[in-house]
């Protein structure tokens, strides 16, 4: 693929994979357990939503939380990828939002179910243009920060992640073949909270991109809590 079919990554990437509890401090704000090793699950493509869409909530779920993300846009196919070589693998970034329905996940992890319902509902993706390798040299130190109607809700910088991205990228390679276009999800700063229908997300990455979504209602029964 070339440079330019990469940069629009969330028209034909086929998987999103995303790692929970990457933060310390977002682990404990949600009581959980700090990881040894990196917490992954998946959304499909169906979950990208682009700048000018808004982001539906699920009909199912009472509690939309936001949980602002470095992505990571691979641009080669590669699997038991040596750390070493990890940064040959990455064509570039992305912001990302990682919006969670908590409550559903909450009776998903009493219950042991996966958290699909949580994680992976239509518009739960939301990510900004494709960010060039080249426009953030250093992955390891960036700010990220969300706003919710002009309100900080979240700052951290992905120098308090516990699992850097080229490890990262070795981890979920030794599991899952890494193709051009999938995209990783690194992982939230503490902050996190509930957002409901006409509020408005803001979110960055100091110095690279900001991006501006809108929350709204999706209607319908849908799933539900007692269907999982």
């Amino acid at each position: 693929m070339s440079a330019r079919d990469i940069a629009r990554f969330w028209e034909w990437g086929r998987k999103i994979v995303c790692v929970g509890r990457n933060y310390a401090e977002h682990a404990k704000e949600l009581n959980n357990a700090v990881p040894a090793e990196p917490v992954l699950f998946l959304k499909p493509p169906t979950a990208y939503v682009r700048e000018g869409s808004p982001i539906l909530t699920p009909a199912y779920s009472g509690e939309l939380q936001h949980e602002v993300e470095l992505g990571v846009v691979i641009g080669k196919r590669g699997a038991a990828i040596p750390r070493s070589a990890a940064m040959e693998h990455v064509a570039g970034y992305a912001l990302c939002l990682d919006m969670t329905a908590r409550d559903v996940q909450r009776e998903c992890k009493a219950r042991g179910l996966p958290w699909t319902l949580a994680k992976a509902f239509d518009t739960s993706c939301p990510v900004s243009e494709f960010i060039p390798k080249e426009r953030i040299p250093d992955p390891g130190d960036v700010g990220l920060w969300l706003e919710v109607n002009g309100q900080l809700r979240q700052s951290g910088r992905t120098s308090s992640m516990i699992f850097s991205v080229p490890h990262l990228v070795s981890y979920i390679s030794r599991v899952i073949t890494l193709e051009e276009g999938d995209l990783i999800l690194t992982g939230t700063p503490e902050g996190v909270s509930a957002v409901r229908e006409r509020d408005e997300l803001r979110a960055g990455i100091d110095g690279v991109v900001t991006v501006t979504f809108t929350v709204e209602s999706r209607g319908g029964s849908g799933a539900t809590s007692e269907a999982s």
